[in-house]
């Protein structure tokens, strides 16, 4: 199989076949003394990760899961067409037309609402963790990467929180719906800026700038200051994530569908007005 070039904290990837991948554990070097209580952690996250995609079932908003991979330890899923939503933003962020920031908003909703309802908190939301694919001639995501989430039906497993700018430090370090809801604020406010909070370029690389970019977050979000986002589209249901005005994800999608509603309504009117200018 052919090694892919991206690969997560604990996992690797590698084309199974053309438009179908494996995600398998990552080995540990033999010489780490913990290296096999690690592999099998990291085997037993795959595993939980095959439970939740199983119970999710298809859905039009989730990576596409095709099996086990048994040799390998892994997972079989739909290679997605055009990668992961962060890369995508940070290389043609410039191009990215309104529209399709609007419907990459829903549909990053759609995803988490769709997972809550089916007793599943995903627990480490990013724009990493959503992958775009082509159907059709529409560009569309899937949530992707459930190998850290909470789903009592299936037991417990070693729950993950997200980093900083799409976790909450003044919330309690558990997974639970209230984490997800605050990382959809950050991350429609990184699909719509181009940008993640407090930052005017790409996410950081370097170990020293990721550790100053999230003290500075971390501080701020603890003291309940954010981004200015009053005159922004779409910035009263990220500052409702933020602020936690909204008790599940269901009323998030509520919001921004009615956001979206308002904002045609709008360019509709303006156009007419316009429309009417011109014939006078």
């Amino acid at each position: 199989m052919e090694s892919l070039s991206y690969r997560g904290s604990t996992s690797n990837f590698s084309r199974f076949e053309s438009g179908i991948v494996v995600k398998s554990p990552m080995k540990i070097w033999a010489g780490n003394p913990n290296h096999k209580k690690l592999e099998i952690e990291r085997e037993e996250a795959i595993a939980f990760e095959r439970q939740i995609l199983e119970k999710l079932g298809d859905h039009p908003r989730i990576v596409p899961y095709l099996g086990a991979h048994a040799s390998s330890k892994g997972i079989l899923l739909t290679e997605a067409s055009h990668g992961n939503l962060q890369t995508y933003i940070d290389v043609n962020k410039e191009s990215i037309d309104d529209s399709l920031r609007w419907k990459w908003s829903l549909q990053a909703v759609e995803a988490v609402a769709y997972v809550h309802r089916q007793g599943v908190i995903h627990s480490d939301l990013r724009p990493e963790n959503y992958l775009l694919h082509t159907t059709g001639s529409s560009l569309d995501l899937w949530l992707c990467d459930f190998g850290g989430s909470r789903c009592d039906e299936l037991g417990s497993n070693v729950h993950h929180l997200p980093d900083d700018p799409f976790f909450d430090p003044r919330l309690p370090w558990e997974s639970t719906p209230a984490i997800d809801i605050f990382s959809l604020g950050s991350i429609v406010y990184t699909i719509l800026t181009g940008y993640w909070p407090y930052r005017e370029g790409p996410p950081p690389v370097t170990v020293e700038d990721q550790n100053v970019y999230e003290t500075y977050v971390n501080k701020m979000f603890a003291a309940g200051i954010f981004p200015d986002v009053s005159l922004l589209e779409g910035g009263k249901v990220i500052k409702g994530c933020w602020d936690h005005q909204y008790k599940t994800s269901e009323e998030v999608l509520w919001a921004i569908k009615s956001e979206m509603e308002a904002l045609d309504k709008q360019r509709t009117q303006e156009q007419r007005a316009s429309t009417d200018i011109n014939k006078v």
